[in-house]
C-alpha cells in the first residue's frame, strides 16, 4: 500500500512556503521559535491554507489544554514520542525520543544500571521538554505511561526504588529532572499514546 501523499505548509519558519516532504518541512521548523506549520492531503488545499491566516488551521486553544487532547482520535504527526525499556525490574534501563512523523531518533540515554521502566518514562518526558524549551517549541509529546505523566505533573519521580552505589548515576539524573521541573515552565501538551488504537508508540524499543 502506497503512503498517502502530503504537502506541508510552513507559515512561520526558516523559509515559509509549501513543501512536499516532512524532511523538507522539518528543516524549516525544527529549532525555529514559534514555528507554525501543518500538513495537508492535497496541493490545492495547501496553497489555499498558505494564503490564509494560519490560526484558521491551527487550533491554538487546544495546544494549551493537554487534558482535552488526551482523548484525541487521530495522531498528531508533528510531535515527539518518548519511551523507555528495562531488562528486569530493576535492571538495565534506557530511554529515547523520536519524531512521530518520520521515526528519526533525537535522543537516546542509557543503558543505566538498576533502573525501572517508570523512571525511564519520567526522565524521557523531562528530557524532551528541556530540549524543546531550548528551541522555544511548543511541540506536543506522546508517552504511553500514565504514571510518568502524573510524576511530571507533580514534579516528583515517585519511585520506590532505593538508591545504591550502582544506580547513583540514575538518581543524579532524577534529581536534575526534578530540579528542572521545579525551575521551569512549559506549554507543550503531554499526551497519552493510545496503544490499543494506534499500536506501539513510535519510540518503542521493540523488545516485548
Amino acid at each position: 500500500m502506497m503512503a498517502r501523499e502530503k504537502f506541508y505548509v510552513v507559515w512561520q519558519g526558516v523559509k515559509p512556503g509549501i513543501y512536499s516532504s516532512w524532511e523538507e518541512c522539518r528543516l524549516q521548523v525544527f529549532g525555529f521559535e514559534n514555528a507554525r506549520y501543518k500538513s495537508f492531503t492535497s496541493l490545492e488545499e495547501a496553497k489555499k491554507a498558505f494564503n490564509e491566516n494560519p490560526w484558521k488551521h491551527l487550533n491554538s486553544k487546544k495546544n494549551y489544554q493537554p487534558t482535552e487532547q488526551t482523548s484525541a482520535t487521530s495522531i498528531i504527526r508533528e510531535s515527539i514520542a518518548v519511551d523507555a525499556a528495562c531488562s528486569g525490574n530493576p535492571g538495565l534501563m534506557e530511554y529515547r525520543g523520536v519524531f512521530v512523523a518520520d521515526g528519526v531518533e533525537i535522543f537516546h540515554v542509557g543503558p543505566l544500571e538498576e533502573g525501572t521502566n517508570n523512571i525511564g518514562e519520567f526522565l524521557a518526558i523531562v528530557h524532551a521538554l528541556a530540549l524543546l524549551q531550548k528551541s522555544g517549541r511548543e511541540t506536543p509529546l506522546y508517552t504511553d505511561s500514565v504514571n510518568a505523566m502524573k510524576w511530571v505533573e507533580r514534579k516528583k519521580c515517585n519511585t520506590k526504588l532505593e538508591q545504591s552505589e550502582r544506580n547513583r548515576p540514575l538518581f543524579d539524573l532524577i534529581a536534575r529532572a526534578e530540579k528542572w521541573l521545579r525551575e521551569n515552565s512549559y506549554k507543550n501538551p503531554i499526551l497519552k499514546w493510545e496503544t490499543k488504537k494506534w499500536g506501539e508508540i513510535p519510540a518503542d524499543f521493540g523488545r516485548k
